[in-house]
């Protein structure tokens, strides 16, 4: 069974490598800026210890205020996962670094959360919707959409 990690433990790991980038932690996740999410992430599959080398799940949440975007890792070598966060905060053009580059796993997770939700990932080799037709008008997960 895999076990999680102490979000506390590796939010002050995550903290001395790449300093500003935790806006909150909880027991359940650890919340990033968007702007430091690619780093974040990076450094979280790179450091002995941790070797996050498998992102099991994106999803995205619609809370109106702000979009969040959850990202569910686990390490293969020490059987043990994180649950990051990363939050939009506006609903014209949300937009978040993709993790395409790093794990090739969020390539479709990615495109999917683009075309229900219309959160955008900088970076992703293939940006374009793969569940509705490319004319389809708006993003139906949204809380607004009509």
């Amino acid at each position: 069974m895999t076990t999680s990690l102490s979000t506390w433990e590796v939010s002050k790991q995550i903290s001395e490598h790449v300093p500003g980038a935790i806006s909150e932690t909880t027991d359940a996740a650890i919340v990033v800026n968007g702007e430091s999410l690619l780093n974040v992430a990076a450094f979280l599959k790179n450091t002995a210890g941790l070797d996050f080398d498998y992102l099991t799940t994106i999803t995205a949440v619609d809370y109106y205020q702000y979009f969040e975007v959850v990202y569910l890792f686990v390490s293969m070598e020490h059987n043990h996962s994180l649950v990051l966060k990363a939050r939009c905060h506006t609903r014209d053009n949300p937009t978040l670094p993709s993790l395409v580059s790093l794990w090739r796993s969020a390539d479709h997770q990615e495109r999917e959360i683009y075309d229900l939700m219309g959160i955008t990932f900088e970076g992703h080799p293939n940006m374009k919707r793969i569940v509705l037709w490319p004319e389809f008008q708006g993003h139906p997960q949204r809380k607004d959409y009509l």
